[in-house]
């Protein structure tokens, strides 16, 4: 038989998977991520750990097709990383420095991407040809897949859809990528938990069951909508409202026959496909009047299936 590890590297955690060539799961683990020292431990430690898993399932290096990896910043198809801020990584090879310390080899992608990759073969993609993958968490990612390839860009950020400007009104806090105006200030998890907070405190008279959490958070907005109350709601439609604009705005350029909704937002389900699909007819182009929305289905785990599928690609 012949294996494939699947790898994808979090600000916390770095998921791996060891897959067979024809697509089985046969386990996952996590370790954590150290960012500490200029994440100098990362790829050491990602490459202890499959070192382990080889010596623990009897498997020899020969057998080994290769190692995909997904990691929260820019690529290209080189495996040329242009900063990692979360892992403190700044601009090398992650294909040689990884392939170096295993002695396999490695083909590396940014992490929303490759959990779309996961998502077009194993999950709320499959059966499409073209597909957006809209990642809504703490920020907001995307990835296009065309035919089985992912749309990387000249400069490893393709598809990068939570910085489109989406409102010039000033803002006070600057999005993570130094601009402001970009998508994810407004419509991300971490968004909606901040403007729940400046809505409460703007409007101190006001009654919501926003006021009992104990946390202030995207799955609270939804959770008091769910129950009637209005503020909440009003903050949810805003939210609908932007990624309906950006979802737009990306289908303008890629043109997919298929959008999926993933990250923690989408747990919420079959209610956020309700409030964002009627704002993206709103706002879309006529001629993308065609393309159909689903939730994404693999969860946490559509990055190791993602890079299964790119080191897979990779040796094709």
């Amino acid at each position: 038989m012949k294996y494939a590890f699947g790898v994808d590297v979090g600000g916390t955690t770095v998921k791996l998977g060891f897959f067979s060539r024809e697509g089985v799961l046969m386990e996952k683990w996590e370790i954590p991520t150290r960012p500490e020292d200029g994440g100098s431990a990362i790829l050491p430690d990602i490459a202890r750990s499959i070192e382990e898993c080889l010596a623990r399932r009897g498997v020899a290096k020969q057998d080994v097709l290769g190692i995909g990896i997904g990691v929260p910043g820019p690529v290209d198809d080189d495996g040329n990383v242009n900063r990692c801020v979360n892992l403190n990584w700044g601009v090398f090879n992650l294909h040689r420095a990884l392939g170096s310390l295993t002695g396999l080899p490695v083909k590396a992608g940014n992490d929303a991407n490759v959990a779309a990759l996961g998502e077009y073969y194993d999950g709320g993609g499959k059966g499409s040809r073209s597909m957006l993958m809209v990642t809504l968490g703490t920020g907001i990612g995307g990835g296009f897949i065309w035919n089985g390839q992912i749309l990387n860009g000249a400069h490893g950020v393709g598809c990068e859809i939570g910085h489109l400007c989406v409102d010039l009104s000033p803002e006070a806090e600057p999005c993570t990528c130094g601009k402001r105006g970009c998508a994810e200030q407004y419509a991300s998890a971490r968004a909606l938990g901040r403007q729940a907070r400046r809505a409460l405190k703007a409007q101190p008279e006001r009654p919501s069951l926003l006021r009992q959490a104990e946390e202030l958070s995207a799955r609270t907005v939804f959770a008091a909508a769910a129950q009637g109350d209005a503020l909440a709601r009003e903050l949810l439609d805003r939210v609908y409202d932007l990624l309906g604009l950006t979802i737009a705005g990306g289908c303008c350029m890629v043109d997919p026959e298929l959008v999926v909704l993933g990250g923690g937002m989408s747990k919420a389900g079959q209610v956020l496909l309700d409030g964002v699909e009627p704002r993206f007819q709103h706002h879309m182009f006529h001629a993308c009047k065609g393309t159909r929305f689903a939730l994404a289905r693999l969860g946490n785990d559509a990055g190791i299936y993602g890079c299964f599928h790119l080191a897979l690609n990779a040796v094709a």
